[in-house]
């Protein structure tokens, strides 16, 4: 499927991702924090997260790095153990009086940073470099913004502006704009309050020198701020400490006010019919058998009409609170082969954590009908004369390497040629013998992107698989074909089934009837490679052989729910990981019709150099011959 026209196309470098990742875990010293990007930079100690700013986008590859990095620097060294979050809580509180807060909160974090911008390169010299880079940036933007705002009168972002620049200034006639007559009178003393923020020792400092400031300007500024220029997350310095027993009692009014009457233990009981309708549900709500606690009558039940308790009261209770959530789920929808080999994930991260919701779905390939076969035999016929020079090359190599023995050894049988005992102060006068071994220590599996996008792709790939089924046969080295894709019908943020559908195991690999099956392989919906490849590299890790190979055969980035510029990270992550328990993971990236600039880096920052890009897909055969070649080859 032809892409015309990309809107906000932005792909992520995964290189760059995790390597702001590691960072953040090893300045934090705390392996379960995260990098995300955002519109402003801060950190989420809750969620444990080091949020990175938009800012540094669409710079120079050298200046963008370094703005990331002063990020992580600021968040994972300073914001993490040098700001008190107390004193944030209550600046907060204390500006939230004022008319301008917007423009209070924003001189908070630019004081605040620079606080901890002089933290950090005092602990770690070496990130000046990344800060140098950072300041001379911000500078800059500033003085182009405060440019913008005084020409559109908006005086009170003008004013930040020129506040940020004076901070930073190497000489003082950096910040010297006028402002007007109002701001420019009052200018000496914000620029003799705030200075001495530079040598502040501690976030208390901060926030009371610019408390004093805002104190003054809420009386001289008409508007606060149009823009935002960095962001102070209240949620996050919120909810720790402040909850109170207060908190948790029930504060609200009801929405009448009638009592109910107390009656006589001595009373008679009188039946009567009791009505549903009552004047505060009158009105129907989108509520279904809901009971609103702000509604009903008020009653004495927590004074003297408390009920004494009963014996069977802890039984029930009981009962009631050991009750769990079945862990059986209804597959009345598969097939019975499919129900066998389903294995439900919710809420883990085994597989990775933007896989937590996934699970795998297993199906069976069928018993291929009469069609499927003779097709199957016309595929073999086109193929068949790079299978027969495939395997004679490999045939070929084999037996060079069993009838050469090997030559000048310390022990084994003696040589004829006994010259090199006199010629050599240690000579080596034994050699050994091959022992015959005419297989190839190797297993391989292959994974088919079977999602809608290769709907014009998957005849050819059809046939591209069966050159590597057919070949791996002839030489006798067992794989293993599956297509994987993600119902997109079914998916929903809590459950999200991906089925792997194997066509060709490694039991029956080397069996001459095999192959048709591949024929069952069909576009079908999305695709979650990371998920996929995980479950694939615990298939094979469980094979004996030495060599270990994964080839993916994909048409384009992974495309699932909830999985959209995060799978490329995911993806990358299971590739290393497959890497580094010892198989050789390999793209074949498959186009039809040219690929794209941005198509290639975005696979190369998944796979790395190990990607073959087929641009025809129709040339897919004579592609996959040379690579299988030197693949088995590296096996012998």
């Amino acid at each position: 499927m032809e892409r015309f026209i990309q809107f906000n196309d932005e792909k992520i470098d995964s290189f760059l991702y995790m390597q702001l990742t590691d960072l953040a875990k090893t300045l934090s010293k705390n392996k379960e924090m995260e990098v995300e990007f955002g519109p402003f930079s801060y950190l989420d100690r809750g969620q444990q997260k080091v949020f990175v700013s938009y800012f540094w986008d669409h710079r120079p590859a050298f200046d963008k790095v370094n703005g990331l990095k002063s990020d992580v620097y600021l968040r994972a060294i300073g914001s993490l153990h040098c700001t008190d979050y107390e004193q944030v809580r209550q600046y907060v509180r204390e500006v939230k009086k004022t008319s301008i807060s917007s423009f209070a909160k924003q001189l908070f974090v630019l004081a605040e940073d620079l606080r901890l911008e002089d933290i950090c390169t005092r602990l770690r010299p070496g990130t000046k470099r990344s800060f140098a880079i950072r300041r001379k940036l911000y500078k800059q933007h500033f003085r182009t913004q405060m440019n913008a705002n005084l020409v559109k009168s908006v005086l009170t972002d003008a004013l930040f502006c020129k506040i940020y620049l004076m901070l930073n200034a190497e000489s003082p006639l950096e910040a010297a704009e006028s402002l007007g007559e109002k701001l420019d009178s009052v200018f000496p003393f914000i620029e003799q309050t705030l200075l001495p923020i530079l040598d502040a020792n501690s976030t208390s400092d901060v926030s009371r020198r610019c408390l004093q400031v805002v104190e003054v300007l809420d009386e001289l500024l008409e508007k606060d701020m149009l823009n935002e220029y960095f962001h102070l997350p209240e949620t996050v310095f919120q909810l720790e400490d402040e909850l109170s027993w207060k908190d948790l009692k029930r504060m609200d009014p009801l929405e009448c006010h009638n009592r109910t009457e107390k009656k006589n233990d001595d009373e008679d009981l009188m039946e009567e019919q009791f009505q549903t309708w009552h004047r505060e549900t009158k009105d129907k709500g989108k509520s279904f058998l809901q009971f609103d606690l702000d509604q009903g009558s008020k009653s004495d039940l927590l004074g003297d009409g408390v009920r004494e308790g009963d014996v069977e009261d802890q039984a029930l209770g009981i009962v009631q609170g050991s009750s769990q959530k079945s862990s059986r789920h209804d597959f009345s929808s598969l097939e019975a082969e499919q129900m066998r080999d389903t294995k439900k994930q919710t809420g883990k991260a085994e597989y990775g954590k933007e896989n937590r919701f996934a699970y795998p779905v297993f199906k069976r390939a069928a018993i291929p009908r009469q069609e499927e076969i003779l097709h199957y035999q016309q595929l073999k016929s086109s193929i068949a004369p790079l299978k027969k020079k495939l395997k004679k090359l490999i045939t070929e190599i084999l037996e060079r390497k069993n009838s050469h023995p090997r030559n000048h050894l310390h022990f084994g049988r003696l040589d004829k040629n006994l010259l090199r005992y006199f010629l050599e102060e240690q000579p080596r006068l034994f050699y050994k013998k091959h022992q015959p071994s005419w297989e190839i220590d190797a297993a391989f599996a292959l994974l088919v992107d079977c999602s809608a996008s290769m709907e014009d792709k998957m005849n050819e790939t059809k046939l591209g698989i069966t050159l590597f089924h057919e070949a791996l046969k002839s030489v006798k080295v067992p794989h293993e074909i599956a297509g994987f894709w993600e119902d997109a019908n079914e998916a929903i943020p809590e459950r999200q089934p991906n089925y792997l559908q194997t066509v060709i195991d490694y039991s029956s690999s080397l069996n001459p009837p095999s192959g048709p099956e591949i024929l069952q392989l069909n576009a079908e919906e999305d695709n979650r490679d990371g998920f996929a490849i995980r479950i694939m590299t615990e298939r094979i890790l469980r094979r004996s052989e030495k060599q270990k190979f994964l080839l993916v055969f994909s048409d384009g980035e992974p495309a699932a729910l909830n999985y959209a510029q995060n799978g490329i990270i995911d993806t990358h992550e299971a590739v290393v990981e497959a890497r580094k328990q010892g198989i050789e993971v390999i793209n074949v990236f498959l186009s039809k019709g040219g690929i794209e600039e941005g198509q290639k880096k975005t696979i190369e920052n998944i796979y790395g150099k190990y990607t073959v890009l087929v641009s025809n897909v129709e040339e897919l055969p004579d592609v996959l011959f040379p690579l299988l070649r030197k693949l088995l080859i590296q096996s012998i």
